[in-house]
């Protein structure tokens, strides 16, 4: 459809990197997603073509394609700027907010990471683990990957004696629908190295966050 391509290549100028064939190939699948979107909604009941709803499908679009933004990076190369200090204990970076979205049912899961570590040789700045945790969030996620992600890319780039992640997290697809148990959370976490033998360093850990 002209008005599809023409929403397409003004405002979402993001998909227009690679090869011809390539810019063609994602116009095309652009154009299918907003006319299934349009079939989702005659099938839920309502009319595609009236004033509220007209752009629905371009919105839908340009929304999902932000949802995902991870994929465009990855998210371990913001641990590689490290500064050498020093510092033998806890590393501790609590309450850093994410989004992401279920995998399962594509409805979004909201919270908060706590990611900590205990360096060997080097650091890294405090915002890139920041970075790092939206990067990964930024993706179709289970909460258990996530988790796991974030502890991996602290171990591989930074090579520390240990790191722990703890994600508290709230799923729309069990307090918006299925089950609707609007109160429930879900906590999973990942240790690596030093946590995984010892249990007192996991109770600081834990203690800290819950202060």
């Amino acid at each position: 459809m002209p008005t599809d391509t023409k929403l397409i290549t003004e405002k979402l100028p993001d998909l227009f990197s690679g090869d011809a064939v390539d810019i063609a190939n994602k116009i095309d699948k652009s154009q299918d997603f907003m006319e299934g979107v349009r079939n989702l909604i005659e099938l839920c009941g309502d009319d595609p073509n009236r004033e509220g709803l007209e752009e629905t499908p371009y919105r839908v679009l340009k929304a999902f394609l932000e949802y995902t933004e991870g994929y465009k990076e990855n998210p371990a190369i913001h641990l590689e700027k490290t500064f050498d200090v020093k510092h033998k204990e806890l590393v501790l970076v609590k309450n850093i907010e994410f989004h992401s979205m279920c995998e399962h049912h594509f409805a979004p899961f909201f919270g908060v990471a706590h990611v900590g570590y205990i360096p060997d040789a080097k650091i890294t700045g405090l915002s890139k683990i920041g970075r790092m945790v939206e990067g990964y969030a930024k993706r179709f996620q289970v909460q258990e990957r996530l988790s796991n992600e974030i502890a991996d890319a602290i171990e591989e780039v930074l090579h520390p004696q240990g790191a722990m992640v703890v994600i508290e997290a709230k799923h729309m697809c069990m307090c918006g629908r299925g089950i609707k148990k609007t109160s429930s959370s879900t906590t999973t976490t990942s240790v690596r190295g030093l946590f995984e033998d010892r249990a007192d360093l996991r109770m600081e850990f834990l203690s800290l966050i819950n202060r």
